[in-house]
Order: structure tokens, then C-alpha cells, then sequence
């Protein structure tokens, strides 16, 4: 459980973030089809933070943006994505 949690507390951390950028903000929502008060609603739902890590890691500039506001690793993000629901590596065989 304490990878989950590292992985939600990033993923919080970059829902944060998007939120203070009144220029990805909207992006974000559009692509999510989620309204403002459904952010509120679900930020604290494991599957609603994965899709926050996936719409990030669409860009290697937000990654950036992200990774530097916050003092994290750039491989942080996606290593957090990995501890939340549908982020296991897939098994081909």
C-alpha cells in the first residue's frame, strides 16, 4: 500500500499543479471531460489521479513543468502512474 500512497501524493501534487495553470487547466478538463466540480468530487479516487498522471505524461514539456515545480525526478510521474490502477506493465505471454 505505501507504493499507492507515494503514487496518490504525486498525483495529487500534479493535480495541483494543473490547477494553477490557467492555461492547461482547461486542456486538462477538455480531454478529461471532467468539469470543475468533478475534480473536486474525485481527487481523492485512485482511478481519477491515474488519468491526471496519464494526461501529464501526453507531454514531455508538462513532465518538465511538473517535475520542476515541484523539485521531483522527471521519472517520478511515471513511476508514480505505475502504482495506480491500470499501470502495471502489461503481460503479453
Amino acid at each position: 500500500m505505501q507504493r499507492q500512497d507515494f503514487a496518490e501524493t504525486v498525483a495529487l501534487q500534479a493535480l495541483a499543479w494543473l490547477a494553477s495553470n490557467d492555461d492547461l487547466l482547461p486542456v486538462f478538463l477538455g480531454a478529461s471531460g471532467a468539469t470543475a466540480a468533478d475534480v473536486a468530487a474525485q481527487a481523492g479516487q485512485p482511478e481519477f489521479l491515474a488519468s491526471v498522471l496519464d494526461f501529464l505524461l501526453m507531454e514531455d514539456a508538462w513532465v518538465i513543468g511538473f517535475c520542476d515545480a515541484a523539485g521531483l525526478a522527471y521519472t517520478v510521474p511515471m513511476q508514480a502512474r505505475a502504482g495506480l490502477p491500470g499501470g502495471e506493465a502489461p503481460h503479453w505471454t
